[in-house]
């Protein structure tokens, strides 16, 4: 046995042990069971940081189970128990969280952590393992905060350090291993960001669509703008989402890999993002127009309701986001101020009615598959699939169909030069919404189906054919066509 591996090991927990922080955690699920309490924690910290982490440790229990962890420190942690080595948690996490974590690892002989009189952090860290293990310990850090222990102990392990604490500890201390930091390129910013989904954005060119009104110049360039302020507000409410949805999204098969959700990315470098690019969003706003930020700042209420309240509700849940998807087609509008008429309207919201019932009918055939009943923060179970899947279906057909009496309208008559070619759209959406439909039934269905379409090599023939018929339609008039 070397010297290094006789002393005993003393192990953070925050940022160390696991990668978030289980404060910010706390905090999340204590706005989760009140927002008010967003007004009632700036008292609480007054009483002094212990006293602050208290009462919010007495209001929220946070699981152990479902925090992620570092496999790589815990493998470590295991092997030097595994050699009787003495293995002991230090953290300015509260006792609580830290006792309960330690009872669920079942790898540590001591716990020291904060109580109501004091908050176990630098100095206070450092006089408390000295009492409690000795001179002689061996320690497990993450950041600059640690340097004085760091300096004090026999030895360090250092996990994720930035570059220049890391040459700071070496010129005092022996290392005894070092854990690479996590890379957090832009890669990962941009899955947070989820600039993927920004093709649903792509409905605000709808009202330029259907008014042939591409080569007004100052028209696209209002509209890209206004393209761009959609697409900042809906990452900023994705990533507030994302933050609201921690635990379930760690229970999720694929979600858990979110950066957000694996703690890739700090709970408060997420909180900063959003704000920022939100402000941008309704910066850019301000330069389409007042009506525009209206507009905007709705999408932003409903859509923040919808994340932390109605997506709970069974089927207000859909209807909502149908709605969303409806209000970037009335964003556009305004935007250019190009109206739009209520036949629009109305195949808008049966057709994304269609769209977020294939999306909850792909999560409920995911969890068939997964032989799983009830999806986890969602009312829904595999067995509402008997009313989903005719509800779906129904409103796919009623959009076709709004669509077909569409055609029939004086002012198609008036807009197209040969309104008759639009039935081969109606065809054209008849094959692409039962396609759709087909893939969910065979569980192929990305879980958001208007990002699918975009992606899907099919959908995207079909889009293309469909766009060609209607450009059709609106310059070209065939005598020779009935």
């Amino acid at each position: 046995m070397n010297q290094t591996s006789a002393l005993p090991l003393v192990v953070d927990l925050d940022g160390t042990l696991t990668p978030t922080d289980t404060l910010h955690e706390s905090l999340i699920q204590l706005v989760k069971q009140s927002p008010l309490n967003l007004f009632r924690l700036p008292l609480a910290l007054l009483k002094g940081k212990a006293v602050f982490k208290e009462e919010v440790a007495a209001q929220v229990d946070i699981d152990p189970v479902q925090l992620p962890y570092r496999q790589d420190v815990l493998d470590y942690i295991r092997s030097e128990k595994a050699k009787g080595r003495p293995i002991i948690l230090a953290t300015a996490a509260h006792a609580s969280i830290a006792k309960n974590v330690a009872n669920y690892l079942d790898l540590f002989d001591q716990v020291l952590a904060t109580e109501s009189d004091r908050n176990l952090k630098g100095a206070v860290k450092l006089q408390t393992i000295r009492a409690k293990v000795g001179e002689k310990f061996s320690y497990a850090g993450d950041s600059a905060t640690d340097l004085p222990i760091w300096q004090a102990a026999s030895s360090a392990i250092l996990v994720g350090v930035e570059a220049k604490t890391a040459d700071d500890v070496k010129r005092t201390t022996t290392i005894e291993h070092e854990f690479p930091k996590e890379s957090v390129n832009l890669k990962v910013w941009l899955r947070a960001l989820r600039v993927h989904q920004w093709l649903k954005n792509l409905l605000l060119f709808v009202p330029l669509l259907t008014a042939f009104l591409f080569h007004d110049v100052g028209k696209l360039i209002t509209m890209c703008i206004a393209f761009l302020a959609f697409s900042f507000a809906a990452s900023g409410t994705y990533i507030l989402n994302d933050l609201w949805d921690l635990n379930n999204d760690r229970q999720h098969p694929r979600k858990r890999n979110r950066p957000f959700a694996s703690a890739l990315l700090p709970i408060h470098h997420g909180l900063a993002m959003s704000a920022s690019i939100l402000g941008l969003a309704f910066v850019m706003g301000i330069l389409v127009s007042p009506a525009f930020v209206l507009i905007l700042f709705l999408y932003v209420v409903l859509t923040t309701a919808y994340s932390w309240l109605l997506k709970t509700y069974v089927l207000i849940d859909v209807l909502m986001l149908s709605l969303l998807y409806t209000l970037r087609i009335l964003a556009g509008s305004i935007a250019v101020a190009i109206p739009v008429s209520s036949w629009l309207f109305a195949f808008s919201v049966f057709i994304f009615l269609s769209l977020a019932l294939v999306k909850r009918c792909a999560e409920m055939v995911s969890l068939k598959q997964a032989n799983r009943e009830i999806a986890r923060g969602r009312d829904y179970r595999v067995s509402d699939l008997v009313i989903l899947w005719p509800m779906g279906v129904g409103t796919a057909l009623s959009a076709v169909v709004i669509f077909g009496l569409f055609i029939s309208t004086p002012e198609t008559q008036a807009r197209y030069a040969k309104p008759q070619l639009l039935w081969l759209v109606a065809v054209g959406l008849i094959y692409w919404l039962g396609r759709l439909w087909v893939k969910t039934s065979r569980g192929e269905m990305h879980d958001d189906p208007v990002v699918y379409a975009i992606k899907d090599r099919g959908s995207r023939v079909v889009m293309i054919f469909m766009f060609a018929i209607m450009m059709l339609a609106h310059t070209v008039n065939w005598s020779g066509l009935p």
